[in-house]
């Protein structure tokens, strides 16, 4: 299956006021660049830095993004490494950050990347091939309760104890197929009825913990408002609930301003609102695009604007002024 770039129309309507006039933007998320394709069209001033770990995606989107030329730079790297990736390019700023989270389509569909539950491969998982913890090291190594800790945090399991026991009695395990058929026995027949395939929060959770997903986005979204210039944006599409509730807290921290107390006077803290949360509520694909794209059907798309620090004076300097 192709890699359809999900609310790629509304990912170009949030970007394009900050890229009107040109300016850099980063997909430190780049994948099969659907969504770089369709920001370089719309906004012909503007030049690309895309970011990918997976060398396979990364060089099947040098060649799509040939026909751009020199407005196109790439580099290898985690996109949690946003700020020392620009640095090492040279670049002191952005007009626009995306970040699209999770696994795509082609990781998906190729059998020898072990992401899939459907498709016989080997338990790797690894976005990043050079990582040296696998899918196979957390299936075979990793001991019960740490496999339960992980099952239930990053798949929000409920049957995670059951699943973990039933993994380590199984071992060795050798292969995805395997894998599941292992996770699908573990939970009770009534509870395999609905939700999908029983195996997908396993798989889902051991990718996580695999490629360290969550931490990686805890780190990446404070650098995203630091390369950001003033009124620059950034957009992040999530998939689960995980990611979201970690980019919903950022943003609205983030957008905070003035932690002191309700009853103080006067602002004593010195904090200052950073960003404009841009989506009140997460906007959703709609019915048409899930029809066309069923994978996209989870997607949770935020946005913010990057707000210029005030010029306004410290509470200690204007006292002894």
């Amino acid at each position: 299956m192709d890699h359809e770039p999900v609310l790629a129309d509304k990912v170009v309507e949030l970007l394009l006021p900050a890229l009107e006039h040109g300016g850099v933007f980063v997909d430190a998320t780049l994948g099969r660049a659907g969504h770089a394709r369709a920001i370089l069209e719309a906004a012909p001033n503007s030049t690309l830095v895309g970011i990918d770990r997976d060398p396979i995606a990364l060089e099947a989107s040098r060649t799509d993004l040939e026909a751009f030329g020199e407005r196109v730079r790439l580099a290898r790297d985690n996109f949690s490494q946003l700020a020392s990736v620009l640095e090492r390019l040279g670049i002191a700023s952005a007009r626009g950050v995306l970040l699209d989270l999770g696994v795509s389509s082609p990781q998906l569909d190729e059998p020898g990347r072990g992401f899939s539950f459907r498709h016989p491969g080997p338990l790797d998982m690894r976005m990043d091939p050079l990582r040296s913890l696998s899918a196979h090291d957390v299936v075979n190594g990793y001991a019960e309760p740490d496999l339960t800790r992980v099952i239930q945090r990053y798949g929000e399991e409920r049957f995670a104890r059951r699943i973990a026991r039933a993994i380590v009695r199984e071992r060795p395990i050798e292969g995805t197929t395997a894998l599941a058929e292992v996770v699908k026995g573990a939970i009770p027949a009534a509870a395999r009825r609905t939700g999908g395939h029983p195996a997908r929060r396993t798989f889902q959770a051991i990718r996580i913990e695999v490629n360290d997903e969550l931490g990686n986005l805890e780190a990446v979204l404070p650098e995203v408002v630091d390369v950001l210039e003033p009124g620059g944006r950034a957009v992040v599409l999530s998939y689960h609930s995980l990611e979201d509730r970690i980019v919903k807290r950022f943003f609205n921290d983030a957008a905070a301003g003035c932690v002191c107390p309700p009853g103080f006077p006067v602002c004593t803290c010195g904090a200052e609102a950073r960003v404009r949360v841009l989506t009140r509520r997460p906007i959703k694909p709609t019915a048409e695009e899930i029809e066309a794209n069923p994978r996209a059907s989870a997607a949770k798309l935020r946005a913010f604007e990057r707000l210029a620090p005030s010029a306004r004076v410290p509470l200690q300097e204007r006292r002894s002024a």
